[in-house]
């Protein structure tokens, strides 16, 4: 397996890098919090940031990324489109504002949030245009499953470069990955941590017990050993820290075999399973 650290990419399918580590601003408060989460990972040597309308906190991420000094070329930003701004013409109104909240004159990757019914397609034709006319690098889903993939591919010539879900060892979507990877689709796992809901599994304490590392580092060790793009979150330094410290050590084809195992179909955000 090819050496990983905090600088590696991803090519997207369409020839943008993608860094494979980043950090998540899911429930992350907008102010102060956000500032300085955002600022301190980007210290640590993050450089990819996802954000989304709904969180409230694209101003307070645009303001870290601009503070930071560090050249905006070399910071990744995903930001993402609500179920309440489908449509065509929503859709572009939308980006519009998630732009202006950014201060940001591009970003580099915009996704439809979740597949909303009905209007999906319509948004998917919006976020083409977007692309089109450079105010975005790259665009995608995200909560999507086979079968929204396979209707977005029959309607568009447009394939997705990234679907963002939920991903983790006791939610191991391996047909959905496999399904990704033929289409070219890069797979970028939110809560990888499961909220830190199974944090003291004993079954995953004993294998964290045998690398020195956390339950949250094997964790994200796992999704990254499965080629897929991570997006801890945290506000805290000292985790924001920690859940960086994955790439001096590599998880053995034994224990990522009995990681695999640990499916429970279980998940700690909706279900996009059913949604028509």
């Amino acid at each position: 397996m090819k050496e990983l650290t905090i600088n590696s990419k991803i090519k997207l399918n369409n020839g943008v890098e993608l860094p494979i580590f980043g950090l998540g601003t899911f429930q992350t408060r907008s102010g102060k919090e956000t500032r300085e989460a955002v600022l301190y990972a980007l210290q640590v040597g993050y450089r990819l940031i996802d954000t989304a309308s709904i969180y409230g906190n694209e101003e307070d991420v645009g303001e870290a990324v601009r503070k930071s000094g560090i050249p905006r070329e070399e910071i990744f930003i995903t930001t993402k489109l609500w179920n309440t701004d489908h449509g065509y013409d929503k859709a572009l109104t939308a980006f519009e504002r998630s732009l202006e909240r950014l201060g940001l004159s591009y970003v580099d990757l915009y996704l439809i949030h979740w597949p909303e019914g009905g209007l999906r397609n319509e948004s998917w034709k919006a976020l083409e245009r977007i692309i089109k006319e450079g105010k975005c690098r790259a665009i995608g889903v995200s909560n999507y499953t086979i079968r929204h993939l396979k209707e977005l591919l029959k309607n568009s010539p447009t394939v997705p470069a990234v679907n963002q879900v939920e991903f983790h060892p006791y939610l191991y979507q391996k047909e959905l990955l496999e399904f990704c990877h033929s289409h070219k689709i890069q797979l970028e796992a939110y809560s990888p941590l499961t909220k830190g809901r199974k944090l003291n599994d004993p079954k995953l304490l004993k294998i964290a017990l045998n690398y020195s590392k956390t339950t949250a580092q094997i964790l994200i060790r796992w999704v990254l050993q499965k080629g897929v793009v991570v997006i801890p979150k945290s506000s805290r330094k000292e985790r924001i820290e920690e859940n960086a410290r994955v790439f001096d050590f590599e998880i053995s084809d034994e224990d990522m075999k009995a990681l695999d195992s640990f499916n429970q179909d279980y998940r700690t955000s909706w279900d996009p399973t059913d949604v028509p």
